[in-house]
């Protein structure tokens, strides 16, 4: 078994959708990306290609390359599961934790767990995600983004 680790940031904006986890959450403001911006489908990403030594996603899906524009959380994963099915690699766990102070995802954590098992072509219950706030402190705190720190783990 090999455990990764996995960190992503995005400045929140007007005039973007939200999606979070694969899942679009009615919000005032969205996730600036070149991609869809989804700050928990990156960070479980980098946490998987670094468990299983293969970089990071910028390395295999670079900002600015107009054939990755807009890409979903989802399908990113799905490409990124795809590079492991290569080693013969699997994920055998994720856990996940979004910091964000608004709006609150409790209710979409069920829908975000069985989309990023999707891509992984593994169980839910092998998905963890959890949510926190900044306590008003920092760029989060103050509104102005979101971060996600995940661990993998592939064997």
């Amino acid at each position: 078994m090999m455990i990764g680790l996995g960190y992503d940031a995005h400045r929140l904006v007007e005039g973007r959708n939200l999606v979070i986890g694969g899942v679009a959450i009615e919000y005032e403001k969205g996730l600036l990306g070149h991609s869809d911006g989804d700050v928990l489908c990156h960070a479980i990403a980098d946490a998987v290609l670094g468990a299983a030594n293969l970089g990071d996603i910028g390395e295999h899906f670079p900002p600015g390359d107009p054939e990755w524009a807009g890409i979903s959380g989802p399908d990113l994963l799905r490409r990124v599961n795809a590079l492991l099915d290569a080693r013969d690699l699997a994920v055998l766990s994720l856990d996940a934790t979004l910091i964000l102070e608004e709006p609150k995802i409790a209710g979409h954590k069920l829908k975000m767990r069985q989309l990023i098992a999707e891509a992984f072509e593994i169980d839910a219950s092998t998905v963890s995600i959890k949510a926190s706030t900044n306590e008003g402190m920092g760029f989060v705190g103050r509104g102005e983004g979101a971060a996600a720190l995940s661990v993998a783990v592939v064997g």
